[in-house]
């Protein structure tokens, strides 16, 4: 069934953001490294082009992402004019510390007081952009939760006398492409009361039988005979004994693969290639 997810804050964010983009040097996209096309929003994108500004993507989780889909991203990025590409785990102290260097390499002519460094850093819902966002600040300014859109205010922040960092809430957009928002589902940026979980367990099985049937036999165990997505939670219902009324229970089986592969369980996974 065909679901879209655009919280009414969301709009009055967006107006802000694209005022506040006017006065910034930099944009630092905050982007989920195992869904890197989909977590990139076209009308940040658009904005950002729109007034030609510099911008960092962060492929954040990738301690969480397929390291082999990892690296063509950041080649992809590197390629584009005024664009850089890190992937990071916003957890890990030494990928953190490798971001405002990147960011003063794509503005040379700013960070000093007289002209300090304007950072705008923008990200879909859920993303891991107030992690982010602590660790920068060295400090818990940011709330952090297990569910979109927490933040709902844009916020300043000063780092140091020659730079400026504009934190904004996670921004969706509306009219998003059904596939787009299976996979933002799988990755917990869409509300849950928006989407049915089987649906999205099926979506994210499709892929994951055709790119990673190693890992799922290493954790569910290995097939009998080939399956479908649908075939897939049947299975995981047995091999887990999660039965309801005498039969399967793909709901319960539907949760247990959503969550083993948003906690990093089921192994490092990219859900698009650069040729997608």
């Amino acid at each position: 069934m065909p679901f879209t997810w655009f919280p009414g804050h969301m709009l009055a964010a967006r107006t802000k953001a694209a005022e506040a983009m006017r006065m910034t040097d930099l944009v630092i996209e905050v982007l989920d490294a195992r869904v890197p096309l989909s977590s990139c929003n076209p009308t940040v994108e658009s904005l950002r082009r729109a007034g030609q500004k510099p911008a960092l993507k962060l492929l954040i989780k990738a301690d969480l992402a397929d390291p082999e889909q990892t690296r063509p991203w950041l080649k992809r990025y590197a390629a584009e004019g005024g664009v850089q590409g890190l992937a990071v785990n916003a957890k890990k102290a030494s990928d953190v510390e490798r971001i405002l260097p990147a960011c003063r390499a794509l503005r040379p002519d700013r960070g000093t007081a007289a002209k300090p460094l304007r950072m705008m850093i923008l990200g879909i819902p859920n993303v891991g952009k107030s992690t982010l966002m602590n660790a920068l600040l060295k400090r818990s300014l940011a709330r952090v939760g297990d569910e979109p859109a927490i933040t709902k205010v844009q916020m300043l922040h000063k780092l140091g006398p020659d730079m400026v960092l504009i934190d904004t809430p996670g921004l969706s957009w509306p009219a998003m492409e059904q596939e787009t928002a299976m996979k933002l589902a799988a990755t917990h940026s869409i509300g849950r009361a928006a989407y049915d979980e089987e649906e999205v367990a099926l979506t994210l099985g499709r892929i994951l039988l055709r790119r990673y049937p190693g890992l799922l036999a290493a954790r569910f165990g290995v097939f009998s005979r080939p399956c479908d997505e649908h075939g897939l939670l049947a299975f995981i219902a047995a091999s887990r004994h999660l039965m309801k009324a005498g039969a399967p229970d793909l709901a319960r089986a539907a949760t247990t693969l959503l969550n083993d592969f948003r906690s990093g369980a089921l192994g490092r996974i990219t859900l698009e290639t650069v040729d997608d």
